[in-house]
């Protein structure tokens, strides 16, 4: 058994803005069941200190200002969890790295490193709990000072920097790298400099024992100069320690036989009831009851990396195509104000709720026929996959971890019974149309669609192999961080 510190900057359901807030507690969740004494490090956001039971206060010091931590568990599990408690987390509303305005909060670089700082002092065993990691499992920019933090502590535990999405980089001026007071070391080019920036994810980048994405096809896209976000040059360096492993999902919150947040459960022996969903779904949506028409959603972030921009303008040809279409998501004001003229201009075929609502996710899933996501780019994503549990059809584009969930509809797979959705190629509008209109075709072959359905409904997703997977990669973490002390203390002792 491994003791094991997990350090994100959101935990579901206590704090969640996309897959990172679910993986937090889904992987969690796994390695404890695996028999792993795991314990996971997050933020006290506004109300989230209330969610949890069970729990005892720990005063720390970082930097001259006193923190503490309140323990407990996760909810509805028994996974520990640390909640670091200061006025610049738990006493501002709303996303936890965006203003009101849509804006960074200015002091984002203060408040991860204080986490990071956190992190450091409890996998060191500073802070009075009695316990040491062997092992500080990172996730994406926010968490990474701590390897470099720990590069010099002795008797470090092993690091591993799990990168949920490249794009976010967490890059600061050079002024903020001073205020935060870290060693000056680390001001290089092959430290945390970035291109006259500092840059918390290269810290993870560099300095982790082992590196991973959430899906192996990400993996290697992540190190060409199309996906690499101008960090791919290091990523190829560091090619032997990185490794992709597919996200799982929580398959017993998402379960259309036991979800009691849709109108009616269903499994593979009474796919019927799906109906009933779609019926419900149509009405929360405002939209017409059309017996011909396939029901298409979109669930998610509404910004160009997720394709909004392609769903917009392919709108009047999916209507003539013949579905309608309801969307559930927040982002960029204009896709946002896009979508709400074409609710106007298509009365009756388009439902749109802006803002994120995890019970009507469930039942958009539960309701729908097709799910959309032509993602320019995606680590893993979460939702093709909740999508096929729930017999939805999902129509993706073939990058990152929508090709290693999602298998083609072509006439081989459907022979031989291995399709599970739509997938295409270029990010365009017609690419995007053509796929659907490939889809219709079979949603129009009553016997073809459901045993596409079942295909996808039967598919595990489930975390139990990719926990697995992640056991051997903490192996390969800690081995490397064993062999990395022998030589520098060989190379000390000459």
């Amino acid at each position: 058994m491994k003791k094991i510190l997990f350090v994100s900057s959101e935990v579901f359901p206590l704090m969640k803005t996309g897959g990172l807030g679910d993986i937090s507690s889904s992987l969690p969740g796994a390695l404890h069941a695996l028999g792993q004494d795991v314990r996971v490090l997050t933020p006290a956001y506004g109300d989230t200190l209330t969610a949890l039971a069970h729990t005892r206060e720990i005063t720390i010091v970082q930097a001259g200002t006193e923190l503490r931590l309140v323990e407990g568990t996760i909810p509805e599990t028994s996974v520990p969890i640390w909640l670091l408690v200061h006025p610049d987390f738990s006493e501002r509303p709303g996303n936890p790295y965006l203003a009101p305005d849509g804006s960074p909060w200015l002091d984002n670089a203060e408040r991860f490193a204080f986490l990071c700082r956190a992190a450091v002092d409890i996998a060191m065993d500073r802070v009075g709990l009695g316990w040491k990691p062997e092992l500080v499992h990172c996730n994406d920019w926010q968490t990474g000072l701590i390897p470099p933090l720990l590069a010099d502590e002795p008797a470090r535990p092993a690091t591993v920097f799990t990168v949920h999405n490249m794009a976010y980089q967490g890059l600061f001026p050079h002024d903020v790298f001073l205020r935060l007071g870290l060693p000056r070391w680390l001001w290089s080019p092959d430290a945390l400099e970035f291109y006259e920036q500092m840059s918390f994810i290269k810290g993870g980048l560099v300095f982790s024992d082992r590196i991973n994405t959430v899906s192996p096809t990400y993996a290697e896209e992540i190190q060409t100069d199309e996906f690499g976000c101008g960090l791919q040059g290091l990523l190829r360096k560091r090619r032997n320690d990185l490794r992709g492993i597919l996200n799982g999902i929580d398959d017993g919150h998402w379960n259309p036989a036991s979800d009691p947040l849709i109108e009616a459960r269903f499994d593979v022996t009474s796919l019927d009831q799906k109906a009933l969903n779609k019926t419900a779904l149509r009405r929360e949506f405002a939209l017409h009851d059309a017996p011909d028409r396939a029901l298409a959603v979109l669930v998610g972030r509404l910004v160009q990396q997720k394709g909004i921009d392609l769903v917009v303008e392919a709108i009047p040809e999916l209507i003539e195509a013949g579905v309608q279409l309801a969307v559930l998501g927040t982002g960029d004001p204009v896709y946002e104000q896009r979508l709400l003229q074409a609710v106007r201009r298509y009365p009756g075929q388009i439902g749109v709720r802006i803002g994120y609502d995890e019970a009507l996710a469930h039942r958009v899933e539960a309701g729908a026929d097709l799910f959309l996501m032509p993602s320019r780019f995606e680590p893993c994503g979460l939702n093709q996959m909740y999508s096929q549990r729930y017999g939805t059809v999902p129509v993706v584009r073939r990058v990152g971890g929508l090709a290693d969930t999602v298998e083609d509809a072509n006439p081989t797979n459907l022979t031989l019974g291995r399709a599970s959705g739509i997938l295409f190629h270029e990010p365009t509008p017609s690419a995007l149309v053509k796929a659907v209109q490939r889809a219709l075709v079979i949603y129009r072959q009553p016997a073809a669609w459901r045993k596409l359905q079942c295909t996808g409904m039967c598919k595990d997703f489930s975390w139990r192999q990719s926990a697995r997977q992640y056991l051997e990669l903490y192996r390969a973490a800690v081995l490397s961080c064993q062999q990395a002390k022998e030589s520098a203390g060989a190379h000390f002792r000459t």
